[in-house]
């Protein structure tokens, strides 16, 4: 059992009924690892800063993304509740939205279109641009 910090264990305990307990054990380690790994967030490199580098069992870590039972969308949703929660318990939240249109080409790009590139049009310049927006 993984002993974390109260304030720390307040954060994440948010996402414990997305999982099964036998999973969320393995996602409580990824969880944490995530947050505190300072480059990519592997789950290799999850388990290292965890101290579990040498797991003889690691493809139970792998097995929490790989054969997701749980539901990407839903966790994306506790996410945003804790963080309004901590960013904003009281007053009022200011999010600001990014319209960059991501440059991507293929046939398998379904939503590709013509857009207004924001970044380099101006009021009196208009630049389209193909992409996902």
């Amino acid at each position: 059992m993984l002993t974390l910090p109260e304030e720390f264990m307040n954060v994440i305990v948010a996402f414990a009924p997305l999982f099964t307990q036998p999973v969320w054990e393995h996602a409580q380690v990824l969880l944490t690892g995530a947050i505190l790994t300072l480059r990519k967030r592997t789950v290799s490199a999850c388990l290292r800063v965890m101290g579990l580098g040498d797991e003889a069992h690691f493809q139970n870590y792998h097995r929490v993304l790989n054969q997701a039972r749980w539901l990407a969308l839903a966790a994306s949703r506790v996410l945003l509740g804790v963080i309004v929660t901590v960013l904003a318990p009281t007053g009022v939240l200011v999010l600001g939205l990014d319209d960059t249109i991501e440059r991507r080409r293929g046939e398998q790009i379904a939503a590709k279109g013509i857009y207004r590139d924001p970044v380099r049009s101006s009021d009196s310049h208009f630049v389209k641009a193909s992409g996902l927006c």
